[in-house]
């Protein structure tokens, strides 16, 4: 018999799905400035470029890993005045979750947990360099999912449209 005061145990389901942040910490970094400190001297508006890569692996049974990689330059005049490569990286335990659910979870939100780390990193860096603040803007996940996976699609397509050359 149960006191109707008691509160009511629930048993964890084991095949219910989980997700769980492990630990989310930089990776890798390098920072370069080959043509300083002449490149302090250029009073031009720098040129800025960014690229960012989203990666994922499985170290165990449910435990991923997830890289997201950034390389920013910053040029004066044609010369690389700043390069800064990134990757930082997440780990998760995910289980109990259909195949066709951990592919967006690992190329939509867990790059979403990592970013804002990546995004402070890096302002630190361009800052520790000595120029001006920039901070990376936003970024949709699920846009650059869906972008990848649509480039996937025309490269199979492609790949499959090609005449075989060996076919005499």
């Amino acid at each position: 018999m149960t006191n109707a005061n008691e509160p009511v145990q629930e048993t964890p389901n084991e095949n219910a799905p989980f997700f769980n942040i492990q630990r989310v910490y930089l990776k890798d970094c390098s920072i370069e400035q080959p043509n300083s400190p002449q490149v302090f001297l250029e009073q031009d508006t720098p040129e800025i470029e960014i690229q960012l890569d989203v990666s994922a692996s499985r170290l165990q049974d449910i435990i991923f890993e997830v890289v997201v990689k950034s390389v920013l330059t910053i040029k004066q005049k044609d010369k690389v005045a700043l390069l800064i490569e990134l990757h930082q990286a997440g780990i998760f335990d995910i289980k109990n979750v259909e195949d066709s659910q951990l592919d967006p979870i690992l190329g939509i939100a867990c790059p979403t947990i990592i970013y804002p780390y990546l995004r402070s990193n890096m302002a630190d860096l361009i800052a520790r360099g000595g120029f001006a603040p920039i901070h990376l803007s936003e970024i949709n996940f699920q846009v650059l999912y869906e972008q990848r996976l649509e480039k996937l699609q025309l490269e199979q397509d492609a790949s499959q449209n090609q005449p075989n050359s060996a076919q005499v």
